[in-house]
């Protein structure tokens, strides 16, 4: 999709997310961008709204206030099969437990992602494939649920990079590795995404991560920040 690349990956304004009309905020996100091929983290304590950004900015929610736009599309002005195709073909997702479809192969659960792709049908085996080889899956019709909870993971990495999104956003993606498989998925992460030039949006509470990255911002909780500024809910 050369046309989203001449868009920052990744730009939010005035974002603030409320559960209900009369709560106050879980989550306040004044402003943010990120650029194409950019790697930033996020870090924030329990509560500060980090996996709530990530289903707002993947477009699985809505937000109550602001504006937020990936590859220059807001997801949110999409509706039905169009924002579902639009997820698929632009953002890619590492989540903390995985979210693998169990029963299915390794292959089969990136093949699945690739049915949103624009790369023909034919080749959708062999792509997986690649991807699964590049992140060192040699039994790749092995049944996922059989796999070791680090193998888990780099399925969970190829199926996010599967249709070269402009955008990966990573929920926690170590938080359920031990330290030296943590160390490894995450090597792999970051370096996929540098090979295919996807932007990455890594949440975490885990501040040794900081340094990996082009990037890192926190993210207060929302009482912190309306404390700040005095503002109301």
């Amino acid at each position: 999709m050369p046309e989203l690349q001449d868009q920052p990956a990744l730009t939010i304004q005035g974002l603030r997310h409320r559960y209900a009309p009369n709560q106050p905020p879980s989550l306040i996100v004044p402003e943010l961008v990120l650029n194409t091929s950019e790697q930033m983290v996020l870090t924030g304590s329990s509560g500060s709204g980090k996996s709530t950004l990530l289903h707002l900015i993947a477009g699985l929610m809505d937000p109550s206030e602001g504006t937020i736009r990936v590859a220059g599309t807001c997801p949110q002005s999409l509706r039905g099969q169009a924002r579902d195709k639009f997820r698929g073909r632009t953002i890619g997702m590492v989540f903390q437990t995985h979210h693998l479809l169990m029963g299915f192969s390794a292959l089969e659960n990136v093949m699945a992602a690739l049915m949103f792709s624009d790369i023909p049908r034919g080749s959708h085996r062999a792509r997986a494939k690649s991807l699964l080889d590049t992140l060192g899956i040699a039994t790749p019709d092995q049944r996922v649920e059989r796999l070791s909870v680090g193998q888990q993971q780099r399925v969970a990495i190829a199926r996010a990079l599967a249709c070269d999104p402009v955008l990966v956003l990573a929920d926690e993606p170590t938080a359920s590795l031990d330290p030296e498989n943590a160390q490894a998925a995450l090597d792999l992460l970051q370096q996929a995404c540098r090979s295919s030039g996807s932007a990455l949006l890594c949440v975490t509470h885990d501040t040794r991560l900081i340094n990996r990255f082009d990037r890192n911002q926190h993210l207060p909780a929302p009482h912190e920040q309306l404390q700040e500024t005095g503002g109301g809910a």
